[in-house]
């Protein structure tokens, strides 16, 4: 599928160092948050550097497309702010958030089988349907016009490039095939972002030994 996941131009001219490596995971074994997932929520909270230049660059990336950082802050972002106590989801998505807070890097873990189409980073024009929760209850939002999205043919996957992700594509215990997004802007080297790959790939065969793992990095040049 990596051929078809693309960066639209507009959100290339908007950053030019922008660079995502696509990892898929067939075969994973997810389950209840257990002592290894939070374990390594534990060690990441330890590593833990908030003011890592990487997270700055995140942050003019929001306000250069409109956001407020300080108001809907890039995933890494938030994540690290919460070093203390890093929220346990489920074995899977443990394993990414300790990853991206070690490496201070947004990842998006996402349930491949639910997607519709391939996966396109684009700026939105503010139609896109994106379902989410609302005091408790499914509701349909959509992002505002020229915001930073995830999509697919069904609507926006994850809102303002890594802030929110929708209902239908999260990562749940019952996810058996699996797609992540490692997103990075200069100055974090695209060595480092390897490394953060191969460090996630290294946990999921822990949490499933025969797990199928491919990945691309898709950029200005495709790299």
């Amino acid at each position: 599928m990596f051929e078809y996941i693309a960066v639209h131009e507009s959100v290339q001219r908007l950053r030019p160092d922008f660079a995502v490596l696509a990892m898929t995971a067939e075969g994973l074994g997810n389950g209840p948050s257990d002592d290894l997932s939070t374990g390594w929520l534990d060690v990441a909270g330890g590593r833990a550097a908030l003011e890592d230049p990487h997270v700055q660059a995140w942050r003019e990336a929001y306000a250069a497309f409109g956001a407020k950082p300080k108001r809907t802050r890039p995933s890494v972002d938030a994540l690290l702010r919460r070093v203390d106590s890093l929220p346990a989801v489920n074995r899977v998505v443990d394993a990414y958030n300790a990853v991206s807070v070690e490496y201070a890097l947004p990842i998006g873990g996402e349930d491949l089988d639910a997607y519709r189409g391939p996966a396109r980073l684009v700026r939105a024009t503010g139609t896109e349907p994106f379902d989410t929760m609302a005091d408790g209850v499914p509701a349909v939002e959509h992002p505002a016009a020229g915001e930073v999205v995830w999509c697919d043919d069904e609507g926006v996957t994850c809102r303002r490039w890594n802030w929110r992700q929708c209902v239908r594509t999260r990562i749940t215990e019952s996810t058996k095939n699996g797609l992540f997004l490692f997103e990075r802007l200069e100055p974090y080297s695209l060595d480092r972002l390897h490394a953060a790959a191969e460090d996630l790939a290294a946990r999921l065969r822990v949490l499933a030994p025969d797990v199928r793992i491919e990945g691309r990095l898709i950029g200005p040049t495709d790299l």
